[in-house]
């Protein structure tokens, strides 16, 4: 895998989720990702219906954002 997974294009996220980057940021907001541990994310990102890689890649993707 390479060390950057997580820098992914808006094109890449839709055709794996159906929905924008932009999306999945203000779900992660709502849910307050930023303050909680990144396994709780991942798990609320799947419970939305993103399948495990992706809801992994888009928490990652969330919080090295916030660094």
């Amino acid at each position: 895998m390479k060390s950057d997974y997580w820098n992914v294009s808006d094109e890449q996220v839709i055709e794996k989720t159906a929905k924008p980057l932009a999306h999945w940021d203000k779900v992660l907001d709502a849910f307050g990702a930023s303050g909680k541990k990144s396994m709780e994310v991942v798990a609320h990102l799947q419970s939305q219906g993103v399948p495990r890689y992706w809801a992994r890649t888009l928490t990652t993707r969330y919080l090295k954002m916030r660094e």
